[in-house]
C-alpha cells in the first residue's frame, strides 16, 4: 500500500542509521514487506544501499525526498468522509449564550428590537424549520435566561460558571448531558435571515459551516475552502494565501464529529480555547462542508454602537428581505404547481394557519387558498389520506374544489369562496347553520360510495403521540399512566357498543365550516379524515365549539331526524368525549414541547377528560 512506502521511507530519512529489522519495528510492518519496499525502492531510486562495518543502511536519495514530499502533500490534502451519505434531519440546537454584556447589563439575547427579544426570533426560526430541542449555554446575567424560560419546556439551560475566564468550547462542552444527535450551533449574539438556518439545516453536509462575503467589520473569521471542503480558519489575515468569506457563528455539526470534540478537548490546558478551532484541529482528516450566501443580511450585536445599527438600519433590512423571500417563495409554489407565470400571480396575502401557513392567492383573475404544511407535520398527519380523501369529498360536494395537492410537500392549493362566512363557537350553533352542519355529517356518514382506505383509531393516535412525544423529551401529566389504562381500556368498551365505521371528518372545530353567500356551507380541511364510529364526528362538533346540554340534545335532533339519541348513541358519545380530550391534550403536550404555548388548553382537556370518565362510570350499562 502506497501508506507503507511512505511510512517506511519516511522513517528512513528521520533514522539514517537503521537496519532492517528495527525498521520493521519502528513502523510496524513486516519483516518480508520491509524487505520487498527496500529492494523496489533501490530499484526506483528512491534509496542507496549503503554497507560498512555495521552492516546494510540506507540513504534517501533526492528523487526519493521528492516522491516523499509529493506524496505527503497529497495526503494532507486529502479528506475522509466521517458519514454515509444520505442527509440527516436536524432537530437539535445550542445556543451559546454565556459571554459578557455589560455594557448591556443583560445577555444579549435578551436585548430586543421592536416588540421581541434577539433569543426569541431565534427560536422562531428554529422552530419553523422543525427544530425543537434546543439547550442554552448562559452564564453571564444567567438568572434572566432562567426567568424568561422557567415554563418552556422544550429549551433546557445549562450554566457555566466559569464563563468569565473560559472560551466557547467549554461552553459547548456542557452542553453534552442534553445532546444526543446532530445540531445547529448558533451563537446568541446574531441576527440574520432566516433562510441561513434553513440552507444550513437543509445542507447533505452534516457537518458544515455557514459563511458569506467579508464584512470589513475587523473582527472576521476568515475561511478558505480548498477542494470543496473546509480547509482554514483564522481571524489572522496574514495566514491565508486566499480569503473566501466569513464565517459568522452558523455550524451545523454531527453527533458522531462532537464527541471527537470533546474527546479533543479533554486533554485541553487553554481555557480560552474556542469551538472553531477544535472543529478544525479534529476535522483536519475529515470533510467539513460548508454553505455560502454571498449577499446575506446579518450582524452581531456585541457592542452598543452594533445594536443601534441592527436596531436601525439592518433588522429593517432584513424584514424587506424576507418579505420579498417569502412572496417570491409562494410565487414559485404557485406557478410550479399551477404551471402559470409570474405575472399570473396578481395577489399573495397571509391568511393565518397555526400549524400550518396559508396565504390568498389570486391567479388570473380568480382566488385560491394555498397552504404550506408546517414543519413536523408529516409525523401526525398522513398527507396521502388526506389527499384521497378531500378529492373525495370534493367530487360529493361536502368540501371545496382542490385543484393542486403535492404528496410530497403538503402544499394545497383550494378555490377561495368569496365574501364566505367562516362559523364561529356562536354562529354554528344557530338552529339554521347547525341543521345543515348535521345534515352534512349525516350524509357523509350515510355515503356509501365514500370509500376511504385509512382508519382513525384514536387509540393508535394517543400511541403515536406519546412516542413523538417521548422522542421530543417531553413530559406527561403527573397522573397520566393511571387515566391512560382506564381511556385504553374503553377500546374494548367500544366494541361492546357496536360501534359503527363510517367516513368521517374527525376535526369538527368551528372554523373547517365556511358558509358562501347562497347560504351553502362546505366542510373543509380533511387532514384527520378516516373511517370513525359515528359518534366521533358529533362528539368533536360538541366539544370543540362548547356545545351546552341544549345544544347537544337539539344536534342529537337535528342528525336523528327528529328522533331522540338511543342510550347507546349517548354512550358512545361520552366515550369519544373522553378519548377526544386525551388525544388533544397529550398532542398540545406535543406542541409545547415543540416550542408553542398553549396556556392551559392542555390541561383544561385532560382535566375534563377525568370528570367524564366519572360520568362514564356513573352510567347504567
Amino acid at each position: 500500500m502506497l501508506e507503507d512506502r511512505i511510512e517506511i521511507l519516511k522513517t528512513l530519512n528521520d533514522n539514517f542509521n537503521i537496519n532492517q529489522r528495527e525498521l520493521a519495528k519502528r513502523t510496524n510492518i513486516s519483516l518480508g514487506k520491509v524487505n520487498a519496499v527496500l529492494k523496489e525502492f533501490t530499484m526506483d531510486g528512491f534509496i542507496d544501499r549503503i554497507t560498512n562495518n555495521r552492516g546494510t543502511l540506507y540513504k534517501v536519495t533526492e528523487k526519493g525526498m521528492k516522491f516523499l514530499e509529493e506524496n505527503i502533500a497529497s495526503a494532507k490534502n486529502t479528506r475522509l468522509k466521517l458519514h454515509e451519505a444520505e442527509r440527516k434531519i436536524v432537530k437539535q440546537a445550542v445556543i451559546l449564550a454565556a459571554g459578557r454584556a455589560e455594557e448591556f447589563g443583560k445577555p444579549v439575547g435578551m436585548l430586543e428590537i421592536e416588540d421581541f427579544k434577539l433569543i426569541d426570533r431565534t427560536l422562531n426560526i428554529l422552530k419553523e424549520n422543525g427544530i425543537t430541542k434546543i439547550v442554552i449555554v448562559t452564564g453571564y446575567e444567567s438568572q434572566r435566561y432562567e426567568e424568561y424560560f422557567k415554563n418552556s419546556k422544550n429549551i433546557a439551560l445549562v450554566k457555566s460558571d466559569t464563563y468569565k475566564w473560559t472560551g466557547t468550547m467549554h461552553s459547548l462542552s456542557l452542553a453534552k448531558d442534553y445532546i444526543d444527535d446532530d445540531f445547529l450551533l448558533i451563537e446568541n449574539d446574531l441576527i440574520f435571515e432566516k433562510r441561513a438556518i434553513k440552507e444550513l439545516a437543509e445542507s447533505p453536509n452534516h457537518d458544515c459551516i455557514l459563511f458569506t462575503n467579508e464584512s470589513g467589520s475587523g473582527d472576521e473569521a476568515f475561511v478558505e475552502i480548498r477542494d470543496n471542503h473546509l480547509f482554514k480558519m483564522s481571524k489572522d489575515i496574514h495566514q491565508f494565501n486566499r480569503i473566501d468569506g466569513e464565517m459568522i457563528g452558523l455550524t451545523k455539526i454531527s453527533y458522531k464529529l462532537y464527541t471527537m470534540m470533546l474527546e479533543e478537548f479533554k486533554g485541553n490546558v487553554n481555557p480560552y480555547l474556542n469551538y472553531e478551532y477544535v472543529l478544525l484541529d479534529v476535522a483536519r482528516n475529515y470533510n467539513i462542508g460548508f454553505v455560502k450566501i454571498d449577499d446575506l443580511a446579518w450582524g452581531d450585536a456585541d457592542t452598543a454602537k452594533e445594536y443601534e445599527k441592527i436596531k436601525n438600519y439592518l433588522y429593517p433590512t432584513i424584514r424587506r428581505r424576507e418579505l420579498s423571500y417569502e412572496m417570491n417563495s409562494i410565487k414559485a409554489i404557485v406557478r410550479d404547481s399551477l404551471k402559470v407565470n409570474d405575472e399570473d400571480i396578481t395577489e399573495v396575502v397571509p391568511a393565518g394557519g397555526m400549524t400550518n401557513k396559508n396565504y390568498r392567492i389570486c391567479v388570473k383573475g380568480e382566488r385560491f387558498i394555498l397552504r404550506v404544511a408546517g414543519a413536523g407535520t408529516e409525523q401526525m398527519i398522513n398527507r396521502s389520506t388526506e389527499m384521497f380523501n378531500s378529492a373525495i369529498a370534493s367530487e360529493k360536494g361536502y368540501n371545496v374544489e382542490v385543484p393542486y395537492f403535492n404528496l410530497e410537500t403538503g402544499v394545497k392549493i383550494s378555490k377561495f369562496i368569496e365574501n364566505a362566512e367562516t362559523l364561529t363557537h356562536r354562529s354554528i350553533k344557530k338552529e339554521e347553520n347547525l341543521k345543515q352542519v348535521t345534515t352534512i355529517l349525516r350524509n357523509l356518514h350515510e355515503c356509501d360510495d365514500f370509500h376511504m382506505d385509512n382508519e382513525f383509531n384514536v387509540f393508535r393516535e394517543l400511541e403515536k403521540y406519546e412516542n413523538i412525544l417521548k422522542s421530543d423529551n417531553g413530559s406527561f401529566f403527573e397522573d397520566y399512566d393511571e387515566v391512560r389504562s382506564e381511556v385504553m381500556a374503553l377500546e374494548e368498551e367500544l366494541k361492546k357498543c357496536d360501534r359503527v365505521f363510517v367516513p368521517s371528518h374527525n376535526d369538527l372545530v368551528s372554523e373547517n365550516f365556511v358558509k358562501d353567500t347562497q347560504g351553502r356551507i362546505y366542510l373543509i380541511d380533511w387532514e384527520y379524515s378516516g373511517i370513525n364510529d359515528d359518534m366521533w364526528d358529533l362528539a368533536a362538533l360538541s366539544l370543540e365549539n362548547e356545545f351546552s346540554e341544549d345544544d347537544i340534545e337539539l344536534m342529537f335532533r337535528l342528525y336523528f331526524n327528529g328522533k331522540e339519541a338511543d342510550k347507546n348513541s349517548r354512550r358512545r358519545l361520552l366515550i369519544h368525549q373522553i378519548c377526544q380530550d386525551t388525544l388533544w391534550a397529550v398532542w398540545t403536550l406535543v406542541k409545547e414541547a415543540e416550542g408553542d404555548d398553549f396556556g392551559t388548553y392542555g390541561i383544561d382537556r385532560y382535566n375534563r377528560a377525568k370528570e367524564y370518565l366519572k360520568q362514564l362510570a356513573e352510567l347504567e350499562v
